[in-house]
């Protein structure tokens, strides 16, 4: 059975059973001009009414930061103009973090905390964990992560999670074969990228997985929190607050730039990160990424080769105390955000979207908020950010994660302990 006839059984398998109604094209919001209540990644975003208004109405939390050119923070508010439906496909996951599409039409899914990676049918139905999942650590931020197919062999599954070492632990990414049947399982598990050093923290591990055309795999990487890590976020000799980029055997490519200087880990494709829970390819196979960022600061930033993104040297935000973090917000050699939220969305996953099913949404960039419990949108043009959008704020949802399915809908992850969702957003049918 195709994807396609797969989806079209699962919505109407889904139709007898909804536990939410569809949801239709979003009404405006009303004004809920309030303070932002400050609380780092529970800072509630205010989404204003007024087309050509920026969406976000609370103040900021820094208000004495400036942008460093038109339109990166705040940009004008936009309005999707075609009506679509919301379809809750599954619930009752716990803490689901990443899911990935099966060439047949099932999903995977991963519980952070409970280290489970779930085998859904189209429609829904949790057919079985897989067995084979690594130990992981999964308190607090910890646990079992993203999940990505090799885009060469879609029998080799790769995962990222918070390994338990000795001394504390640290991002892992390990590749397996998916063997099917009743009993599905990870088979011939290898690990191919441990990040370095090892460190107590529960925190910023980042944990996305990106394959490049080239076949190369990035891999998003935090700073771990604690001052201990952070201050290594500028430092070449350690992965806290990288991206990496590896071939998936986990050898080191040869164009990497930091190969062959002296004390650097020669993974390191670009440093200056906090903590990096998006990531995603554009058009012309570019990497984004949508970065968390303190009180106040969230981040989109287009990735470069070698570039430095600044952390914790500069940036939009501050300590969840209101203590001052940066010694400015610009400097010489150190990268600008493309945008940034202040108050902060506290992003997740990033979609760069190419499908046909949504035409006015081409190209737009999809944001999971968690703690501003909406989908955000992006409209970019020319590398600049010319429209936001907050949709299905009316749910009251954390949004995990955001993918795009084969058939040009949309599916996302809604984060909560005991009733985690899959929701699928597909054209309203006239």
């Amino acid at each position: 059975m195709s994807f396609k006839t797969c989806a079209i059984v699962g919505v109407l398998l889904c139709a007898a059973c909804q536990h939410a109604p569809p949801n239709p094209h979003q009404p405006l919001q009303k004004a809920d001009v309030v303070e932002a209540d400050g609380k780092g990644q529970s800072t509630s975003a205010r989404v204003g009414p007024t087309k050509g208004a920026p969406v976000e109405t609370a103040p900021p939390n820094v208000p004495g930061n400036q942008p460093a050119f038109p339109q990166q923070t705040r940009a004008p508010g936009v309005r999707t103009q075609h009506r679509f439906v919301v379809q809750r496909i599954a619930g009752g996951l716990k803490l689901p973090w990443a899911l990935e599409f099966l060439p047949d039409g099932r999903l995977l899914v991963t519980e952070k905390h409970a280290g489970k990676l779930a085998l859904l049918a189209a429609d829904g139905r949790r057919l079985a964990d897989v067995s084979g999942v690594p130990k992981v650590d999964g308190r607090d931020q910890g646990g079992l992560l993203d999940v990505a197919l090799s885009p060469t062999d879609p029998e080799r599954v790769f995962i990222s999670y918070y390994e338990p070492r000795d001394g504390g632990n640290g991002l892992a990414v390990a590749s397996a074969r998916l063997v099917g049947g009743a009993a599905p399982k990870l088979d011939q598990l290898q690990v191919v990228f441990r990040m370095r050093p090892t460190l107590a923290s529960t925190m910023h591990a980042g944990g996305r997985l990106v394959f490049a055309p080239d076949g190369n795999l990035f891999i998003t990487l935090g700073e771990r929190s604690i001052l201990p890590g952070r201050v290594q976020a500028q430092d070449l000799a350690s992965d806290f607050g990288k991206l990496v980029r590896i071939r998936p055997n986990g050898e080191i490519p040869a164009d990497n730039p930091f190969v062959g200087t002296a004390g650097a880990r020669g993974e390191i494709w670009t440093l200056g990160h906090r903590n990096v829970l998006g990531a995603a390819l554009d058009g012309q196979k570019r990497l984004w990424v949508a970065e968390m960022g303190p009180r106040g600061g969230d981040e989109l930033n287009l990735i470069e080769r070698g570039k430095n993104y600044g952390w914790p040297t500069i940036g939009y935000g501050e300590e969840y105390s209101g203590a001052r973090i940066h010694q400015s917000t610009q400097a010489p050699g150190l990268e600008q955000p493309i945008y940034y939220w202040d108050p902060v969305i506290s992003p997740g996953a990033l979609l760069i979207y190419s499908g046909t099913l949504f035409p006015e949404w081409r190209n737009d960039f999809f944001i999971a908020g968690l703690s501003s419990k909406a989908l955000i949108r992006l409209v970019v043009e020319h590398d600049r950010v010319t429209g936001e959008e907050r949709l299905l704020t009316d749910r009251k949802s954390r949004i995990r994660d955001v993918a795009q399915a084969p058939d040009g809908s949309i599916y996302l992850l809604t984060d909560d302990d005991d009733d985690g969702e899959v929701l699928r957003l597909a054209p309203e049918e006239r």
